[in-house]
């Protein structure tokens, strides 16, 4: 296992925004996205990376956006570093894969979130009116219960720090204009359906996920990050009993450690103990295995 990288500082290279996890740069025609080994919960980077946790997230990405490219274009251009521009040869090491060439999109402001089980914010929003993001559900769902069809419930797309806020579909409307929206739902319910049934088969129930678009050329495109552990919950089939949350292979196991320490929710975050530092990173890990049947090689 490498030292973890927590910031990249590639000199030669024009630095162009460092989001909660990636750091981009402009390469001209396209943009270089470096997937660091930071970890945000609530919104907030946390003090401690997750060793390796990038090349998991960029190698999941990878294995989604080729499995879901016969339907959805995307933006990756290439992931092997010796295709990238003669410019990031002298990083090869850092950018072996934690990194993607990608085309210069346009993101819509809005994240495109999708639910098939009710948990998260989903289930405070049902405990208080029984809707989520304006949609009304049935009465009577208890915790991490199954929807009886997977709904589309789009959020604001805030800056780091910064709490993105559970929106409806008008609002969206109002954010991206009516076609784009009725596209990137139409869109979002696809991925997220052959992305549950895929996972099925694995073991493993994607309870809701968020994904990303992008104009380019005109085109809605697939952009960042596709079907992760940090944009989505995935819980063991096996051990899977609604009525409260669920083990998971994903970030929840950190927000239940913050969680359970009281802290406020704003930052700075607080210090993480190497366990839950080790622990969260076996679970990416242990995703990463189960969908690809691939080992991962530390």
């Amino acid at each position: 296992m490498k030292q973890a990288v927590i910031e990249t500082d590639l000199k030669d290279l024009k630095l162009i925004k460092r989001g909660k996890v990636r750091d981009i740069y402009d390469l001209g025609e396209y943009y270089l996205m470096v997937a660091t080994d930071r970890i945000s919960a609530f919104d907030v980077i946390m003090p401690n990376p997750i060793p390796d946790k990038g090349k998991v997230l960029n190698q999941i990405s990878l294995f989604w956006f080729n499995l879901f490219s016969p339907f959805v274009e995307n933006h990756i251009v290439a992931s092997d570093v010796s295709e990238f521009p003669s410019a990031c040869r002298p990083y090869s090491d850092l950018l072996n894969g934690r990194s993607m060439l990608v085309k210069k999109a346009k993101p819509l402001a809005i994240e495109c979130v999708v639910r098939g089980y009710i948990s998260g914010s989903g289930w405070k929003s049902y405990q208080k009116d029984q809707t989520v993001c304006g949609i009304k559900l049935p009465g009577g769902l208890i915790e991490s219960d199954k929807l009886q069809e997977p709904i589309f419930t789009p959020s604001t797309k805030e800056e780091v720090g910064q709490h993105d806020i559970n929106i409806d579909f008008q609002e969206a409307v109002n954010r991206i204009g009516e076609t784009n929206a009725q596209k990137v739902k139409d869109l979002s319910l696809k991925i997220y359906n052959k992305g549950v049934e895929f996972a099925d088969s694995k073991g493993i129930i994607i309870a809701d996920t968020k994904f990303e678009f992008g104009l380019y050329n005109n085109e809605i495109i697939l952009i960042d990050e596709v079907l992760t552990p940090d944009s989505s919950r995935f819980w063991p089939k096996n051990s899977y009993r609604p009525g409260g949350s669920q083990k998971s292979f994903d970030k929840q196991y950190l927000r239940d450690y913050l969680l359970s320490i009281k802290w406020n929710q704003t930052p700075p975050g607080p210090e993480l103990p190497q366990e839950v530092i080790q622990n969260t990173r076996q679970k990416y890990i242990e995703a990463f295995t189960l969908l690809t049947g691939s080992e991962y090689a530390v």
